[in-house]
């Protein structure tokens, strides 16, 4: 069970099942201790896992990208254009359910493959090493995209075998975003504040902003990008391609 939100963690080394505690508030002894017991096991868990992932990518050649934001940030609309302007690249989408996001990335040509979590808010490295075995196993990939489920605290914890982690922030959500949720952001390599088309418009403070970011992610780069307008978009693909 994820400690920060209560849903359960997929992680799993055969079948389906799913380990998580049973106290249900009833006052039993050690209850806090067994959550942090099992939450502690399904992370070393996922970290097996990711280190498989992550031997996996560098034998085939692999650059991996964990984007990561809250709902509505802008994700699959970003993404959208760059698989559209980096041939060679892949994705694989987070949703609790539909199909939705994968259908529209393959819009862009590009491969993407759904995973369905149900009840979890983040995807997990076995997950993730599942969602590749259904790739084209004979396309010419260089760049795999992972979209992550929209949430801001659980898939901070969730190492899932990337290169880079990616965290999003979009000018609607306030400029204090980066200082309530500082986990996710410390583990960022890129923030991207999008949706800068909208900045003037619901009075974003960009100082403000700045510094936030800068308190909780030292040592990212940061990149204001609109994918409306294709402000900062070379910028992003020059960083991608870097990576």
């Amino acid at each position: 069970m994820c400690e920060s939100c209560g849903c359960h963690d997929s992680i799993h080394a055969h079948g389906h099942s799913h380990d998580h505690p049973h106290d249900h508030g009833h006052g039993h002894p050690g209850g806090d201790s067994r959550t942090v017991e099992i939450r502690s096991s399904a992370l070393a868990l996922n970290q097996r896992f990711a280190d498989q992932n992550r031997g996996w990518f560098r034998a085939k050649g692999w650059t991996v990208f964990n984007l990561l934001s809250s709902p509505g940030s802008g994700k699959t609309a970003l993404l959208e254009q760059v698989l559209r302007a980096l041939p060679g690249s892949a994705a694989i989408v987070g949703d609790l359910a539909t199909d939705n996001d994968a259908a529209r990335l393959r819009r862009s040509g590009a491969p993407a493959i759904q995973i369905q979590t149900g009840t979890a808010c983040h995807l997990d490295a076995h997950q993730v090493a599942h969602a590749i075995d259904s790739l084209p196993a004979d396309l010419p990939i260089r760049r795999l995209f992972i979209e992550n489920v929209g949430n801001l605290v659980c898939p901070a914890s969730f190492d899932l075998g990337e290169h880079k982690r990616i965290v999003l922030l979009s000018v609607t959500e306030g400029e204090d975003k980066p200082l309530k949720y500082p986990v996710v952001f410390a583990t960022a390599d890129l923030v991207l504040v999008t949706k800068t088309d909208l900045a003037a418009a619901v009075g974003w403070d960009r100082d403000a902003a700045r510094r936030a970011i800068a308190a909780a992610a030292p040592r990212a780069d940061v990149l204001e990008i609109s994918s409306k307008t294709g402000e900062n978009l070379p910028a992003l693909l020059d960083w991608l391609a870097r990576c």
